[in-house]
Order: C-alpha cells, then structure tokens, then sequence
C-alpha cells in the first residue's frame, strides 16, 4: 500500500497547516482557559470545506477522502485539540452516519447544512450509565400510533451546547435479555428536548459537552435513521470511523507536544551545553519520534483502507489504541523534557498533557479497542 499523498491531499494539508497556525494556535491557550465555544473558528472551518469532508458536493460536503480528512484533523487539532474534536464529531458521528444511512429527505433536511457548515451535529450514544455496555441503555422510545415517543437522556455530548441536530439511539424493543435499539435523528430545538450546562473538564476544555434530556419527545417515521431496530449497527459503523478521527486528534497533540520538545531541548542550556546533548533527552526524543511516526502509519493505513471500501474496523481499533495511548506517553516525555516550565501553563505542554488523556476515553476505551482488536484476531485465525 503506498501512503504517498496525492498532489490533491498535500494541498489539504497545507491549507489545513496555514489556517491552523494562522488563526486556531493563537488562540489556543485562551480557549483552553476560559472555556469559550470557538465559534469563529467553526465558521472559517466551514468555508474551507473541512466540517463535511467525506460528504459528495451534491449532500454538501467538500467530497475528499479520508485520507485527506487525516491529514487537516492532525494539523488542526496540531494547534488546537479543542478544534479537532468539535471538527471530527460534525464529520465523522453526524455526518458520517447520515451519508451512510440517511434516507435521500434526511440528507437534504440535516446532512447538507451540517457538511457545509451552516448548522453543527452530535451524537448522542453515552448515557450517565451507559457507555461501552448498551445493554444497560436506558433512553427508551415507545410506539404510539404512527409515532415513537422518546424519553431518556444522553451525557458528554460534544458540541452538544453549541449544536443544532444530534443523532440518538434508544432502547425500541427488550426480549429477555435481548435489547434492540433505533438511531433517530432530529433538532436539538425538538419540544421536549433541553440541555444541561456544559461540562467542566479536565482538557479540550473548548469542545463543549453536555448532557441531553428527552422528555416525551414525539418522534416520526421519517426522524428515524436506518432501519428500526438496527441503531446498533448504525452507532458501531459510526465508531469505526469516528476513531480513525480521534487517533488523527491524538497524533496532532502528540506532534505539538514533540516538536516543542525538540526545540526546547536545543534552546534550553545545563550541564555545559543544550540538553539535546544529553542521552536523557535523546533517548526520550527518540521514542517519542518512533511511537509518532508509527501512530500516523496506522491511521493513515486506517484511512486508506475506508477510502477503498474495505473493512477497516480492525484497522482503525490498532490506530485509535496506539494513536491515544502514545499521545499520553508523548505528553507526558514533553513534560519531563520542559522539567518546571512543563508543569506550568507558558509553554502550552500541560495542556497538551490533559488533551491528550481524553483520547483513551472517548469513541471507545483502550479497552474497548482491545477487544475489537482482539475479536477481529480470533476471527481471522479461526
């Protein structure tokens, strides 16, 4: 497989590259203090075309490929994790699963302003009991005549303040021990629908979250996504690509938090001479380096694979586990390279640590991702 970029994604790439660092990294550090939606930086990512990458021009969307949606989400979320993540929900939980599983009213109705950026989508499948486990789901919707009534609530919903669709699933029939779930999709202004304030977190601390009520929400036929009683296989598709977004978000904050180390390591004097003279440090670099190049390897493999219509749940398991988990790593050698100065808000690597922590959580745990991995093994030795 040749991971050469074409001629078409460089240039992805770099306009990604010069917005990043023209008009998100300057911003970064302020963000991340006060919490505050980044809204202007939403809007100039909607001009450039990068909140409907994957989706045809005729839905709205830019109609690159996943490959080059790799490359701008590493940039962007390069200078800015905030930014990467709020980008890869509208792209790859809403948008995604529309274009896939969308009737041609829905794509009119919801995708085609939400890949051009006119309005903002989540996705709402984490529940304050519920996350890896959906057979402890609770929102539920019951038939009443020829309409679905939903009730329950959904939390961590990212750019759930700030968005104006989101995609549910809900409980739709319990057999014994056998639960079926329906993806809806539907207006975040529906009667009955009401948001918390957002969430207080550790890191990308900009991409609001919050927790989503639905109170007697009445639904129709023509809110469902999919067929019913297929939501499970909708939200799983949908996470396949949703991680190859999140190990793209960890290798730009693992790359931010390297190069700054590299720089620093040259700049910053004890013992006679720059530190980068001292094996200490090489020897971090060096894994830092290593463990970034094999993280991209296997997201951009991920990629490739989605761009050519093969499988690639395995594929973008390995990419979000090691890609997450070596962003911590990485974070955490740039904060032992930087000594004191790491540890302080100056250099911007603490923050760069607690964005980092977040890929191991969210779109699956490491530990999820080792049982799809795991699962995806057996299944081909068997």
């Amino acid at each position: 497989m040749d991971f050469a970029p074409t001629d078409e994604q460089l240039m992805i790439q770099k306009v990604a590259r010069d917005f990043a660092l023209r008009e998100v990294e300057p911003k970064a550090k302020d963000l991340d203090k006060t919490g505050r939606f980044p809204s202007e930086i939403v809007a100039r990512m909607a001009e450039l075309g990068f909140l409907g990458m994957m989706v045809p021009s005729e839905n709205g969307g830019a109609g690159l490929d996943a490959t080059s949606y790799v490359l701008a989400m590493e940039e962007v979320s390069a200078a800015c994790a905030s930014c990467g993540v709020i980008m890869s929900v509208n792209n790859s939980l809403f948008c995604d699963p529309l274009l896939a599983f969308g009737t041609d009213d829905q794509k009119t109705r919801y995708l085609a302003p939400a890949a051009a950026g006119q309005k903002l989508g989540c996705f709402g499948l984490t529940e304050p009991m519920s996350g890896s486990d959906a057979q402890t789901m609770k929102t539920a919707v019951r038939r009443e005549g020829a309409s679905y009534v939903l009730n329950g609530s959904k939390n961590f919903i990212t750019n759930g303040p700030a968005a104006d669709f989101i995609i549910v699933f809900a409980v739709s029939s319990r057999e014994g021990d056998k639960y079926r779930h329906t993806a809806f999709v539907l207006p975040l202004d529906a009667p009955g629908v009401s948001l918390a304030p957002h969430d207080e977190k550790m890191g990308i601390r900009a991409a609001q979250s919050c927790t989503v009520f639905f109170e007697n929400v009445v639904l129709g036929e023509e809110h469902v996504l999919g067929p019913p009683g297929g939501g499970f296989k909708v939200a799983m598709a949908t996470l396949d690509g949703g991680r190859i977004g999140i190990a793209a978000q960890a290798l730009g904050i693992a790359r931010a938090a390297y190069q700054k180390s590299v720089a620093y390591a040259k700049e910053r004097h004890a013992f006679g001479g720059p530190i980068a003279n001292l094996q200490a440090i090489q020897f971090m670099l060096a894994d830092m380096a290593t463990e970034l190049d094999a993280a991209r390897l296997l997201t951009l493999r991920a990629a490739w694979r989605k761009d050519r219509h093969l499988s690639y749940s395995l594929e973008s398991a390995e990419a979000k586990l090691f890609a997450s988990e070596a962003s911590t790593r990485i974070a955490h050698k740039a904060v032992q390279i930087h000594g004191g100065y790491g540890y302080t808000t100056e250099f911007g690597i603490e923050r760069h640590y607690r964005d980092a922590r977040i890929t191991e959580i969210y779109e699956g745990t490491s530990e999820i991702q080792r049982l799809v991995i795991a699962h995806g093994v057996l299944k081909e030795t068997s």
